[in-house]
């Protein structure tokens, strides 16, 4: 009896955790706050790329700020 009760508690959380993901995405008028310029990754562009100059500078590579490793070899 005892077993069947655990095994109808863990059932009943997998079903709470599998249904508590099925609210998430985007909706349709969600959309249009989200493809506001301030939304993006990179809402300031001067800004970004002044950092790529520096990090250029730095590591004597290009692009691919978000990735290890650079020019130097230490990383």
């Amino acid at each position: 009896m005892r077993i069947r009760t655990v095994n109808c508690i863990a059932i009943l959380l997998g079903v709470l955790v599998i249904g508590g993901c099925s609210t998430l995405g985007v909706k349709p008028w969600q959309r249009e706050i989200l493809a506001r310029p301030q939304m993006a990754l990179n809402a300031e562009p001067i800004d970004a790329a002044i950092d790529d100059h520096i990090y250029f500078s730095k590591e004597a590579a290009s692009g691919g700020r978000s990735f290890g490793g650079g020019g130097c070899g230490c990383n």
